[in-house]
């Protein structure tokens, strides 16, 4: 596999950067379009190795998935009889998770498997969840089969989330199919990455489902039917995270276009913490500007809910002047990879000095050299060698093309963001 050249940055990064839809947004609409009363068209949709392998599964169920061949950011979803079928989930952990529930309500065999890593991140509970709700499903890990029905009785069901949000969202997700709608109860340790949970919620509302969240870890979804709903995907402000700490780490000027006033995308909080290290952030009509400080000063952060902009806030601390202790992320040892394993191996890799604690990381100022940078598959650490490669000469990062997960074309438009 031939490694990628960062480019490091000859001076200040000045640049606007355009993104495409919201990953989270786009496979989250795509199910509820798939499960809803009518057809929907959705526009800005994602198009990337997750959301295509979304696409790819609710298509292979039977549903009508047409999209528009001049604008292929815009997809009509027509609801269609669910049958079975084999579904890929790739890396995809929503098309893992959230798949699950709407298999349970097809009539015939559902088969899910993914690629090799996807076979050691967890399953078992939403699995688990459906087999207590009365579905048929033979394995606890990929591959696994759900046998379908045609329906789903639906009513309690007592799960650990503490692992993955997406165990919650996926099971909200299709519960206003069932025929008793559903009860999840979250026992265990606090569910990571609520704002995730409150986007799905948010979404569900927007389509006419009765969400009841009042109650501490508990969930109620009412049955009835999913409304459908003409969507516009907002920008994916997970992926902009990198763009915008372009900016922090080379005291340099960001912009992203179509930053929403209002937003459910935990992404959006990559701005305090961009703050918190030194940068200025402005938002003036619409356009979302991060400048770059003289020094970049680390931080001591609670990133549980925002788990996901972990590798990009621990590349910026590597680059800072003082320490950092990122706490709360115990649960990204079961992300694409041991994501805190991943980056204190290549952090240190670098010169750079990072250890493990129990739920998080410690960063010592030190300086860095360039080296290899191991992606591990996986589009965040990817990103995160880029953001070090700004202001590191000569770092190499390999399986580049990972990034095209969430992001169709990373290493064109990080080039073109550095003039490259």
């Amino acid at each position: 596999m031939s490694t990628w050249h960062a480019p490091t940055a000859t001076g200040p990064v000045t640049a606007t950067v355009p993104l495409p839809g919201s990953k989270s947004i786009t496979n989250r609409a795509l199910v509820l379009a798939a499960l809803a009363d009518g057809p929907s068209t959705l526009r800005g949709v994602l198009r990337s190795r997750d959301t295509d392998l979304m696409l790819a599964a609710i298509r292979g169920l039977g549903v009508g998935v047409d999209a528009d061949a001049g604008e292929p950011t815009t997809v009509v979803v027509t609801p269609r009889p669910l049958h079975g079928g084999h579904v890929d989930c790739g890396l995809a952990g929503t098309v893992m998770r959230f798949v699950p529930p709407v298999a349970a309500l097809a009539d015939g065999a559902v088969t899910v498997d993914g690629d090799e890593q996807m076979r050691a991140r967890p399953v078992d509970t939403i699995l688990r969840a459906l087999a207590d709700l009365g579905v048929a499903v033979d394995g606890q890990s990929l591959p696994f089969t759900i046998t379908g029905r045609g329906a789903v009785r639906g009513g309690a069901v007592t799960i650990d989330a503490s692992s993955s949000s997406q165990f919650v969202s996926g099971l909200l997700l299709g519960a206003a199919r069932f025929d008793e709608g559903i009860t999840v109860h979250h026992v265990g340790k606090p569910v990571p990455s609520q704002p995730h949970i409150d986007m799905t919620i948010e979404m569900l509302r927007d389509s006419g489902v009765h969400v009841d969240d009042g109650e501490p870890d508990t969930w109620r979804v009412a049955p009835g039917p999913i409304a459908a709903v003409d969507r516009t995907i907002e920008p994916d402000l997970s992926n902009a995270a990198a763009f915008l700490a372009a900016a922090a780490a080379t005291g340099g000027s960001v912009s992203v276009p179509y930053w929403p006033a209002r937003t459910t995308q935990p992404g959006a909080q990559i701005v305090d913490v961009l703050d918190r290290m030194g940068a200025s952030t402005t938002l003036s009509d619409g356009t979302l500007t991060v400048r770059g400080p003289d020094r970049l000063t680390g931080i001591s952060a609670d990133l549980g809910d925002i788990g996901e902009l972990t590798p990009t806030i621990a590349a910026l601390c590597a680059l800072a002047d003082t320490s950092s202790t990122l706490s709360g992320i115990a649960h990204l040892r079961g992300h694409e990879t041991d994501r805190l394993a991943a980056l204190t191996a290549e952090i240190t890799g670098l010169g750079g000095r990072c250890v493990e604690t129990d739920d998080g990381l410690r960063i010592e100022p030190a300086t860095l050299h360039g080296g290899t940078w191991h992606s591990y598959a996986d589009h965040r650490m990817a990103t995160a060698g880029a953001l070090i490669g700004l202001v590191v000469d000569g770092v190499e990062v390999d399986d580049i093309g990972c990034t095209s997960k969430t992001l169709p074309d990373f290493p064109a438009m990080w080039s073109a963001m550095t003039g490259g």
